[in-house]
């Protein structure tokens, strides 16, 4: 009985860091767009980082860019369903695990979020070394490739061999 109770904690305790990423995802986005609408222009906070808003209507880092139509529609379909998919593998993991992929799905619901709302996902931070940038990302962007990045590592680095 002792572990239901714990495991049951752990999964309240995925949803509540689902809810931060996503809040501080929104709020972040929220702040940009206003900023930048009041402001009409991009803000300078380091030599190697600016703030901008792009509109990304593609997947991932602006990749396949399509217009609000039905292949849009489809891959945010696909999108809600990697996401539930996700939420069934947060109940199979282990607390590692249900961290890492609570990343992913806080992140990607942010994203989806304005998939649905504005049709395009506002992305607005810029890394760059002179001329040469990085695509431009957001929050939920960090979240989602921590998420990745972290489970693939211990996937083939620091899985036990057997």
């Amino acid at each position: 009985m002792p572990d239901k109770i714990k495991l049951k904690k752990i999964d309240i305790y995925s949803f509540v860091l689902i809810l931060i990423i996503f809040s501080a995802d929104r709020l972040s986005k929220m702040y940009v767009i206003k900023l930048i609408q009041t402001q009409e222009k991009e803000f300078f906070i380091f030599d190697f980082l600016n703030i901008t808003l792009n509109w990304n209507t593609g997947i991932a880092f602006g990749l396949l860019s399509f217009n609000a139509n039905t292949i849009y529609h489809l891959i945010s379909a696909l999108i809600l369903l990697i996401i539930i998919y996700l939420i069934y593998l947060v109940v199979l993991s282990d607390s590692f695990g249900k961290l890492m992929i609570s990343f992913i799905i806080g992140g990607a619901t942010g994203n989806l979020f304005d998939r649905l709302t504005y049709f395009a996902v506002p992305d607005f931070l810029d890394f760059h070394i002179k001329n040469y940038h990085w695509f431009t990302f957001n929050i939920a962007d960090i979240f989602i490739s921590m998420g990745i990045l972290v489970i693939i590592l211990r996937e083939f680095i620091f899985k036990e061999k057997t």
